[in-house]
């Protein structure tokens, strides 16, 4: 007998809610464990999750031999399963008593200051590298905090997401005309705010513009709000170390700030391109970067 497509999606909802419940309960060394242990069979059995991680380390990286390439590719894989297993404890676990201790160093964090002291709203670009989820929790502690939010297919995954940013701390508004409203309005008052500027962007939502010398869909939100705003950018990423993690504040490639869109993206990607080369094994290239392409260009995937 066929499950009706309602049933379904409420199965696998379920199985998400209680598979996010019971690993946030796991030792952080256990999660990272389990992490190389499922990676080799996602490499050895040629998962389309190894064949997109191949595909974009053979785009953005063609000055790698194959077996460099192929060694990439297994870390990267690696460290995108434990983000998967150590994400559950970041969001259900308190930030005080279980993430806080975790974050073994903060390099550059006087840049983020710095910036936010000029009283006109600071942005941190946080691609995907390492676990960004990190933000939520630390950022609050630096200044008031505004995240926009959407929420995943599953609705009861969502809640946990959702729920975890606000006891986090943090105002938490949707991706719409009126959440975005709220965050110029928060921007403009001096607030912080995180966004993950490697995300594929609906078609209205973005340009193409060059990311490793391919071209990428980017989303043209960040440059949208600065141009409203005049707030300040930064970057950063929080780094997987022995026993937790290490948050990075970096500068942006200066071109962010051109009042030309194109310059802007470019010099975004670029801002990205300089983290992802400081750990390239830690960023997410399970993720289908490149899905988007310009008209009457080849799949990638």
């Amino acid at each position: 007998m066929t499950v009706p497509n309602s049933q379904t999606r409420s199965l696998k909802e379920r199985v998400a809610v209680g598979y996010i419940k019971t690993v946030s309960y796991l030792p952080l060394s256990v999660s990272r464990s389990l992490g190389v242990f499922v990676s080799f069979f996602a490499v050895h059995i040629n998962s389309r999750f190894a064949q997109v991680t191949r595909k974009n380390i053979e785009l953005c990286f063609p000055e790698l031999t194959v077996q460099e390439r192929e060694a990439l590719s297994r870390k990267s894989m690696i460290e995108t399963l434990k983000l998967g297993l150590e994400m559950p404890a970041v969001w259900l676990r308190d930030y005080q008593t279980w993430l806080k201790p975790r974050i073994k160093s903060v390099i550059n964090r006087e840049l983020l200051e710095e910036e936010l002291a000029k009283g006109r709203g600071v942005i941190l670009l946080a691609p995907h590298i390492g676990n960004w989820e990190i933000f939520g929790g630390y950022l609050v502690e630096v200044a008031p905090t505004m995240v926009l939010y959407q929420p995943p297919e599953m609705a009861s995954v969502g809640v946990i997401i959702r729920e975890a940013r606000q006891k986090q701390g943090a105002a938490v508004v949707p991706t719409n005309s009126r959440g975005v409203a709220s965050l110029l309005r928060f921007l403009k008052q001096g607030g912080l705010t995180g966004i993950l500027p490697d995300q594929v962007p609906g078609i209205v939502s973005g340009e193409f513009a060059p990311f490793f010398h391919n071209q990428a869909l980017t989303m043209t939100l960040v440059h949208s709000l600065r141009e409203r705003t005049n707030c300040r950018l930064v970057t950063g990423y929080a780094k997987r170390v022995k026993g937790g993690f290490e948050v990075v504040f970096k500068s942006v490639d200066p071109d962010v700030y051109s009042d030309d869109a194109l310059i802007a993206l470019t010099a975004m990607n670029r801002t990205i391109e300089a983290c992802v080369r400081d750990i390239p094994e830690q960023y997410q290239w399970e993720y289908k970067r490149f899905r988007a392409q310009p008209e009457g260009a080849p799949k990638i995937y």
